[in-house]
């Protein structure tokens, strides 16, 4: 069951499951998150996007193969997609796999809804959110201002968890 739209109401939102013929568009979703990493190999244009196109397969792959009971879903408007999210739910955690916005969604609040819609359902449950975000991934400053607590370094990525109760930080 999709995460109740609450705080993404304002933003005219829907949720649905991932179907097989939103392939092409996770595919370009996910190459939009990589894209500047990518170009800034000086690859020509053709080999960044099958060097996009293969890890998009292969993270598909391994999200569905290592969380299998994990819910898929289509962020969209007026059923135009938008985004996804990957969620897992544990014994006593929602795992966030993945969220992932359209370039022109990014920054303008739609993340920070769907987040504070999570955040309502894991407190309704008394769960805890956990996830992983790249350090350098604009999202983990987000995260933080919204009571995330990175609580292991991995190097190139953060493990990061939001229990209820946690207060969001104050403006830097």
């Amino acid at each position: 069951m999709p995460p109740p739209i609450m705080a993404a109401a304002a933003f005219g939102i829907a949720m649905r499951p991932v179907t097989e013929a939103d392939l092409l568009f996770l595919a370009s979703l996910y190459a939009s998150t990589r894209a500047e990493e990518v170009a800034a190999t000086g690859w020509p244009p053709e080999m960044q996007r099958a060097f996009l196109d293969q890890q998009h397969r292969a993270q598909h792959q391994h999200y569905r193969s290592a969380y299998p009971d994990a819910e898929w879903l289509i962020v969209e408007k007026d059923s135009a997609p938008l985004g996804r999210i990957c969620l897992a739910e544990r014994d006593s955690e929602l795992l966030l796999i993945d969220i992932s916005l359209v370039p022109e969604q990014r920054g303008a609040g739609l993340g920070g809804a769907l987040l504070a819609d999570l955040m309502a359902l894991a407190a309704a449950k008394d769960k805890r959110i956990g996830l992983h975000v790249e350090r350098s991934n604009r999202a983990a400053e987000l995260y933080r201002r919204l009571g995330f607590a990175i609580v292991e370094d991995l190097g190139v990525y953060l493990r990061m968890e939001w229990s209820p109760g946690a207060s969001p930080s104050a403006p830097q």
